[in-house]
C-alpha cells in the first residue's frame, strides 16, 4: 500500500494560499516597478546587486548563478542581455579555461545606483510599511528557517 497523503488541514490550507498570494503579488509588483522605472526585471537587478557586492565587482558565472538562484542557462541569457546593454562584461576565467567571469561595468554600476533608491522605496512601501516591527521580526525568522531548510544549510 502507498504512503498516506498528509493533506493540509483548513488552517494550513489558508496559510499556504495566503503565503502564495502575498509572495507572488509582492514579487510581481516589485518586478513591474523595476521594469517601469529602471527598464529591467527584478532578476537583472538581483544579478547587478550580486556583482556590485563581489570583490572587484566580478564573479564566476557558476557562482553568480548560485547566488542569484538562476539556472546556468537562464543566467547566461540574462547576462547576454545585460552585456548588450553595456552593464556587464564576460571574460574567460584565468584559473579555469572552461569557466567565465561576469564583471559589472561602470555603466552597470551607474544603472544599479540609479535603480536602487526607487526599488528600496518599493520594498519598504509594499512589505515593511504593512507590518509591525514584531511581524518584521517574525517574517525574518520564518524566512531564515525556510531558507535553511530548503537550501540544506
Amino acid at each position: 500500500m502507498g504512503v498516506m497523503t498528509r493533506w493540509l488541514d483548513p488552517d494550513e490550507q489558508r496559510t499556504w494560499r495566503a503565503f502564495l498570494t502575498a509572495s507572488r503579488a509582492l514579487m510581481e509588483t516589485l518586478d513591474r516597478e523595476l521594469q517601469r522605472d529602471a527598464g529591467m526585471p527584478h532578476a537583472y537587478y538581483e544579478i547587478l546587486v550580486r556583482l556590485s557586492e563581489a570583490p572587484e565587482r566580478r564573479l564566476r558565472m557558476s557562482l553568480l548563478a548560485e547566488a542569484s538562484g538562476a539556472s546556468r542557462s537562464r543566467l547566461s541569457h540574462a547576462v547576454s542581455r545585460m552585456e548588450a546593454a553595456g552593464w556587464v562584461r564576460r571574460e574567460e576565467c584565468p584559473t579555469d579555461r572552461r569557466g567565465q567571469v561576469a564583471l559589472l561595468t561602470e555603466a552597470g554600476f551607474a544603472t544599479l545606483a540609479a535603480a536602487a533608491p526607487g526599488h528600496v522605496e518599493g520594498v519598504r512601501r509594499h512589505l515593511f510599511d504593512a507590518l509591525s516591527p514584531a511581524q518584521v521580526d517574525q517574517l525574518r525568522r520564518i524566512s531564515e528557517t525556510l531558507a535553511d531548510h530548503l537550501t540544506g544549510s
